[in-house]
Parts: C-alpha cells; structure tokens; sequence
C-alpha cells in the first residue's frame, strides 16, 4: 500500500478542538498519523511519498448534506438548461422558447423535451410559460419544463395527454393542475409534487445508460470542488435499480448515501418486493426523505404569516404538501421502524407539523441519538431551534438561497424583516443545535467555498448584506460541510475530519480560508484526494499563495 506525507501547508482537521497539525501521514485509503512533521517522518513506512503543501490548505473533503446526486450531470447531457441570472442568462421566456425548440429539433418526433432551472421570478415577464406557448414550442413532442425549484412545471398539450390529465382531473392533497379562471381549461401549469407524479422525478426519462453517463458527469464535477461524498436524497424505486446494478466489487469513483422515499419504505428496501442490492460498499441506505410543504420561489412553502407579496390570496401562507395527521402518523411509522427522518421543510409553519410530529412519535417510543432532520428550514424562530434542541432535532439550511433568491425573499417573498433570518444558522449555535449547510444541487449547483461564503458574509446577487446577525465563523460554515455533515447522517465514525483510522479524503485549497473572510469566494479547491488517490487536480501558482 502506498504512504504518504503531506506538510507544509495549514492542516485544518475539523477535529472536536479544531487542531492544525504540521503534517498528515495516510497509507492506502487510511489516515494513520497526524502531528508534527519529524515525529511522523520517523514513523513513516520506507518508500513513502512526500507530498509538500508549499502553502497550499489541506482540509478533510467537503460532504453535501443534501442534494440529488447525479441530476446535474443529467441536466447538463440531455436537458434543455433554462436557468437565469445569477446562475445563468435565460432572462425572458423567448430565450426559454428559443432553447426548447432547438431541443426539440434534435430530439426525434414523439421523444420528451424537458427544459429545466426555469425561475419565473427571475425573467422579464414575472411568470411560468403557458400550455400554448409550449404547444407553439411542438405539438409533435410532449414539452415539460420544470421549475429550479423542482416543485412545479408547465406542460405542453401533449405532455398533459402522456401524464393522464384533462380537465376534469381533480387536484391531489398538496397540488394542484392550473386552469383558465373562465373557461376551465388547463392552463398547463402543475404544482406541487403529488400532482407532477413521476415528472417531478429527477429520474425521469432517465434509462439505465443515460443513468451513468449522468453518474458520470457528476462525479467528475464534484470532485472538482473537492466535494467526495454526496446524497440522492429522493431516491425512488426506479434510481434505487440503477444504483443497484453497478456489482458489490465495482468502485464507482464516488461515495454516496441514498435517501429512499419515506412513504415506499420499508417495501422498497426490504421484504419479498425490494429491489435486489449487491452490497456495493460505495452506495449506502441513509434516512428517509418526507416532505411537509413547498418553495418559496412559487410561495408554496408553508408559513405561518402571510407572504410579503402574496401572489395566491386563497393561499396567502402557502400550501401543506401533508394532512396534518396523516403526517405524524407517517413520522412515527418511519421512527418506530428504526429510521432516521430527514423532511423537507421550507417554511415556519411546515417545520412546525414535522417538529410537532417527531416530538409526538419520541413520546410514544423513546430513542436516544435519533438525528432526524429538517432540511432547509428557512424561517425556523428560536422557539422552535429551542424544541429542536430539547428533542434532538438537527437542520440543514440552504444557504445557497441567501446569493440566489435573497433579494426576492427581501423584496416579495418574506419582506425586509424576516429576510434577515433566512437560513439562520447563528440562531442555531446559539439555541445548540448542529446544523449543516447546502446547495440543493441541481436547484443551486454544489459548490462548497461560495456555500461556505453565503453563510459566512450573507450577501445576496445585488450586493445586500441579508442578515449580518446571522453570519457564522468560516469555520463553522466549514465544520458544516466536513465533520457536522459527516455526523448528520451518523457516519462521523469515518470521514468528515482529518484524524487516526478515518478515510484518506481530503481537499487542497489555494489559501487558508480563515484567514480574511471576506476573501473567502476567492478561494478555490486546487486537488482533491479520494481514497488516498488524487482524483483531480488544477494548475496552481504557488507565489500567489494567501
């Protein structure tokens, strides 16, 4: 087995005391020595490599606590990308409609078109396109463009005939299909996830050959950014089948822990009805994933007070995406069954039945160290991060929304006094509870410095300071995406730090990012080690180290 030693550089280790050692020593895919460079230099095996820093930051490899590990190779192979500024420059609906007929003019007749990342609150015209304009788009494709938020989409006509629905179809608990306020007719909008059914899927059109070709892209940009392990954390029946045929011997080049629908288990996972799984040690079952409400972005997120703007007056404080009842009854089903929950809960609100739910479910049947998760929780009060100290509940935020949409939360969505507590992680340190941080990818893409940046100084796409009561340390906006990400979904034991016996991953950074936190976004990731094996490395100037 290969030994190396890394020195010369900052060592951040993310350690509980946050030491800075001198020098790592790994051999194979272990960390087996951390401290000071002549003391492991007496230790190291014969032949060992010396791997010299010359300045450059070693830190343990990001984790992302929440994603949806591989749509973004998925959009970037077979999608039409319609995302707008800051993210990309579809500013109009003529630029989406432009994008989509050249889509479809390279897709054969009767074949699916699917523009994605659309953002109606970032173009011109401030709204979804029409059933019409997708008709205008072909009639001779079924069109369906999915909002960046993955919770609502429009439908050409024939798309709407594929998905069954006409205008007769009856709206489901937590969605609804748009119609015309005179005539009745469909409108081609859909919202919500139980109306979207399997076009909501990241999944979808996907076969098991564009599921790797997919896989692939992804692995290859998250490496860049220093990121090796990630999550699919709505993992259906179908993306289970193609994680599980990839054989028990195969290394992927990525690890990942898959979030299985809450509602499927245990039948998806177990019993005569589960899918058959080689035991790939790449892939791992994580939590199961249960939603309460919506986005903010179509003010579907449940909250407790109206919107700033509200844009739906029959639903001035959006939309529970669960009964109520139904929802408790779920958690404690998935509690007693030995699970740990992570549910989608964007607004106030819609953290309140989840937070109501698991404290209910520990009532009935006790259990220590449960780490149940709410993820985003956007609008949590101290009222509620002081329950979820009390009952072991833990968060992660998504800060990517302070860059992306923090001006629109300042401006329409929430309005200019509870835009300050969006993603309020220093509300968290300080009520106790460990939370982690994350980019939602594909709805932002995963990048963990500028995560890191949207956390630490909280300026939105303008330039607005949202918030500054709310800034964390870059340490701490680090620990989130290390070792607190590492323990969120219990696998602490072995990665998330840089210490004796844990997995040799690590990412090399081209300036100490505690130093100068307003610098931090000027950082970049210069090579990330997996394994032990460098995985991906970029050209870099040491004279310019900072």
């Amino acid at each position: 087995m290969t030994s190396t030693l890394y020195f010369n550089g900052p060592i951040l280790t993310m350690d509980a005391d946050n030491t800075q050692p001198e020098a790592v020593l790994t051999k194979g895919q272990s960390i087996i020595a951390v401290g000071r460079a002549t003391d492991l230099r007496e230790q190291m095996p014969a032949g060992t490599r010396e791997y010299d820093l010359k300045g450059q930051t070693l830190i343990p490899a990001f984790i992302d606590p929440h994603g949806h590990f591989p749509d973004p190779g998925f959009i970037r192979l077979f999608r039409a990308d319609l995302s707008s500024p800051p993210r990309g420059d579809c500013a109009d609906i003529a630029t989406a409609l432009t994008r989509l007929r050249a889509k479809a003019e390279e897709t054969p007749k009767g074949d699916w078109v699917m523009g994605v990342l659309f953002d109606n609150t970032a173009i011109a015209e401030q709204r979804m396109p029409t059933r019409a304009e997708l008709d205008d788009v072909s009639t001779e494709h079924p069109v369906w463009v999915i909002h960046a938020s993955g919770h609502n989409g429009v439908a050409n006509s024939v798309a709407l005939e594929r998905h069954g629905v006409d205008r007769d179809t009856l709206d489901p608990l937590g969605g609804r299909f748009g119609r015309d306020t005179e005539t009745g007719e469909l409108t081609g909008l859909i919202e919500g996830i139980s109306a979207m059914g399997e076009m909501g899927d990241t999944d979808f059109l996907i076969d098991r050959d564009r599921f790797w070709a997919g896989f692939n892209a992804t692995r290859e940009e998250y490496l860049s950014y220093g990121v090796t392990y990630a999550q699919n954390a709505w993992t259906s029946r179908k993306m289970l089948e193609h994680f599980a045929s990839l054989p028990a011997d195969q290394d992927p080049g990525y690890d990942l822990m898959l979030l299985p629908i809450g509602e499927d288990e245990p039948d998806m996972t177990q019993g005569s009805d589960a899918v058959t799984w080689p035991g790939n040690p790449h892939f791992t079952l994580g939590p199961r994933k249960l939603f309460t409400d919506g986005a903010f972005q179509l003010q579907t997120a449940m909250l407790s007070a109206p919107y700033h703007k509200p844009v739906d007056p029959d639903h001035p404080c959006g939309m529970a995406y669960a009964d109520g009842p139904a929802h408790q009854a779920e958690v404690k089903r998935l509690h007693n069954l030995g699970y740990q929950i992570h549910c989608h809960c964007n607004g106030d609100a819609g953290a309140d039945m989840f937070i109501d739910a698991v404290e209910a479910a520990l009532v009935d049947t006790p259990r220590d160290d449960h780490r149940h998760t709410i993820i985003h929780g956007q609008t949590l009060r101290d009222d509620q991060l002081q329950r979820m100290a009390q009952l072991g509940i833990t968060v992660s935020f998504f800060s990517a929304h302070i860059h992306f949409w923090g001006d629109r939360h300042f401006d329409t969505f929430l309005g200019p006094e509870r835009a300050q507590r969006i993603s309020p992680a220093a509300s968290a340190e300080q009520c106790g509870v460990r939370y982690t941080i994350h980019n939602d990818a594909s709805v932002t893409p995963t990048r963990p410095i500028h995560l890191a940046h949207c956390a630490v100084n909280r300026v939105t796409a303008s330039g607005r300071v949202l918030g500054a009561g709310q800034k964390v340390s870059v340490l701490s906006a680090l620990r989130a995406q290390t070792i607190d990400a590492a323990w969120q979904v219990f696998k602490d034991s072995e990665r998330g730090s840089i210490e004796v016996g844990k997995l040799a991953d690590f990412a090399l950074l081209s300036r100490n990012p505690l130093e100068n936190p307003q610098c931090l976004n000027e950082t970049y990731v210069t090579t990330t080690i997996r394994r032990g094996v460098e995985v991906f490395h970029r050209p870099f100037d040491t004279g310019k180290v900072t």
